[in-house]
């Protein structure tokens, strides 16, 4: 029996051999399904008809998309044989390409595609067919890169499609106007034709001026919809730009700052404070005419006691509390009548009640940024050192997901206390200790004294370092005594006193580290008139203050960063942004130690991985080990 099913098994092969061989002869090629893609390959390769061994090529193309087999749809696709297309068969062939690009995330296959394609090429298709044909186009454009032609494709659909979505097409039209760099954005408008596409670039150039604040942002909206009432965009307004132009008139007027001003807290709720109304009375947008903010001492009190209290009291928003169990407390709510922003995260795994917003300086969200940083720039095997305790665990857990999520790979990580001897937690790290005890294994084995000289692990590409100036500015030499002077060095704003020090920080020389706008930031307005004026704003009260006046900025656009992914505040805690959740994520700039002092480094692009994982899930805690 088995014999003869092999024999079956051969004949059937050398019947299809045969086939082959013997060309279209054989093969009806309207009604044969190839199996693969060289099958069908060489039956067309044996058709005189061109044309028809073309349609059958496409029409065996499609059959493989339908069965999510878009490999051997591409092979297919990108044969030579489809390379000069018989007539009325390219625009077939170039949905059919797009379609699986797009599948396969084949950029390279996508710029391929769109060379010598215009934005209006999906015109071209069956009316039943356009609307597919221009997605799939704008799609393909974003992949290659050319996220201009992308929104160049959406706006021809609006204009010639009328059963479309016109707020979703103005939604994602705007999304890639807005992810467009200025010199693309002005280039573009240099060279723009036609009403539509002008009114288009000119509106994403306004609203991005800088020093554009909400208001005036709104303003910028109100003005460019006069100038323009018969563009589309002025009838139909982007989501984001209708939040922005309504936003100044549902601002909240009346907001409860609570925060402990006595106690273990107090100079941490001072600062707090201090950076709120300093940022209010600077921010010539505020109507302090309608504006009421009541500071309430939380010290002593119990918050969920207290928030009720509130709520009843006509405020518009609570900022607040700032301790991590008050914030517990109206976390046990359902829903909070009255919005508030905590100052402060949940414990990770947390179910924010509706009207809960979180925002705090998180060492997490620095954590993540040191892991996305190393993966791209390919320093992807690192060595961790981070010292004991809750919030250290923290910091790892963070550390070691987002490297995690990126494919990075942590070596070995160890943990420390202060007083631990610090040239023995750097000889472990660095596989020093390892070396040794197999030296003196093989002494033992062999009975004599050997020559030995320690190496360090070679695996290694770089080491994150978690620790305060005091504790990281002895293990910096010891990486060099230890022979690992040569992996670069990350660290959280934790390394940084956040005031220049060179005499101290020589040691640190070549760290490359994460801090706020406020700390590495130029021209900061808001930051010499504070020194000037007031104590209290620098180092890790510094970061605090600069929290207080970003949760001002905050209290103006929680409905704008919660309603689109796409919105962000520039602030001096960095570049925030807000989960589905309602919490605020920061992104920070980057600097390394030179000669001793801070010197700003550029911002590397984001990758494709980095930008899938921006919006992380909330838990986050406070920002420096025993503060709040």
């Amino acid at each position: 029996m088995i014999k003869k099913s092999i024999n079956q098994s051969v004949l059937a092969g050398f019947l299809s051999a045969s086939l082959l061989l013997s060309g279209c002869a054989s093969v009806n090629l309207d009604s044969h399904v190839a199996q693969t893609p060289n099958e069908a390959l060489e039956l067309a390769a044996g058709e005189d008809n061109r044309t028809m061994a073309q349609q059958y090529l496409l029409r065996i193309a499609s059959r493989f998309q339908s069965a999510g087999k878009h490999e051997d749809a591409r092979t297919i696709l990108e044969s030579n044989q489809l390379d000069q297309m018989a007539p009325g068969l390219e625009g077939e062939k170039r949905l059919l390409a797009m379609t699986s690009a797009t599948a396969l995330d084949d950029s390279k296959w996508a710029q391929a595609i769109t060379a010598g394609l215009t934005p209006d090429a999906f015109i071209g298709y069956a009316p039943n067919q356009m609307a597919t044909a221009a997605d799939l186009q704008a799609r393909t454009y974003e992949l290659a890169g050319d996220r201009l032609g992308a929104a160049m494709t959406l706006m021809m659909l609006a204009q010639t499609d009328p059963g479309a979505d016109v707020q979703q097409l103005h939604d994602r039209i705007w999304q890639l106007l807005q992810s467009l760099s200025d010199q693309e954005l002005a280039d573009a408008s240099a060279k723009a034709i036609g009403y539509e596409s002008q009114g288009w670039l000119e509106l994403a150039a306004l609203i991005r001026e800088p020093g554009t604040n909400l208001d005036e942002q709104g303003r910028i909206v109100r003005r460019w919809q006069n100038n323009w009432p018969g563009h589309p965009a002025a009838q139909v307004p982007p989501s984001e730009l209708q939040l922005i132009a309504t936003l100044a008139t549902s601002r909240p007027e009346k907001i409860a700052l609570a925060l402990p001003l006595e106690g273990p807290f107090a100079s941490a709720g001072k600062a707090i404070r201090d950076g709120f109304l300093s940022a209010y009375y600077m921010d010539e947008s505020a109507d302090r005419s309608e504006t009421d903010i009541r500071v309430i001492n939380t010290s002593g009190e119990d918050f969920a006691k207290l928030y009720n209290e509130l709520s009843s009291g006509n405020f518009d928003l609570i900022v607040g509390p700032l301790e991590k169990e008050a914030l517990a407390k109206l976390a046990t709510m359902n829903t909070l009548p009255v919005p508030a922003l905590g100052l402060n995260y949940l414990p990770e795994g947390s179910t924010p009640p509706d009207g809960l917003y979180q925002y705090g300086l998180s060492a997490e969200d620095e954590a993540r940024q040191i892991a996305d940083r190393l993966v791209d720039q390919d320093l992807d095997h690192v060595l961790v050192l981070i010292p004991q305790g809750e919030w250290g665990d923290r910091v790892e857990r963070a550390l070691l997901n987002q490297l995690q999520e990126r494919n990075g790979v942590v070596l070995d990580i160890e943990r420390f206390f202060p007083e631990d001897n610090l040239r023995t937690v750097t000889a472990d790290l660095l596989g020093i200790t390892v070396s040794r005890n197999r030296a003196i294994q093989v002494e033992r084995t062999i009975g004599i004294d050997v020559e030995f000289e320690a190496r360090r692990r070679q695996d290694a590409d770089a080491i994150v370092m978690v620790a305060e100036p005091t504790i990281a500015r002895q293990f910096k030499p010891l990486f060099a005594f230890y022979f690992g002077g040569d992996l670069p060095v990350y660290s959280p704003s934790i390394v940084y006193g956040g005031s220049p020090n060179p005499t101290r920080d020589r040691d640190l020389n070549d760290v490359i580290f994460t801090d706020i706008p406020w700390v590495l930031g130029e021209d900061n307005e808001l930051r010499n008139q504070a020194r000037e004026h007031l104590n209290g704003t620098l180092g890790q009260l510094g970061r605090l203050f600069a929290m207080g006046a970003d949760a001002w900025q905050l209290s103006k656009r929680l409905p704008l960063l919660r309603q689109l992914d796409s919105a962000s505040i520039d602030g001096q805690t960095g570049v925030l942004t807000m989960t589905r959740q309602g919490s605020i994520h920061r992104r920070q700039l980057w600097a390394r130690f030179r000669n001793g002092s801070p010197e700003l480094l550029s911002e590397l692009q984001p990758s494709e991985d980095e930008q899938a994982t921006t919006r992380n899930p909330d838990g986050e805690d406070a920002p420096q080990p025993g503060t709040i």
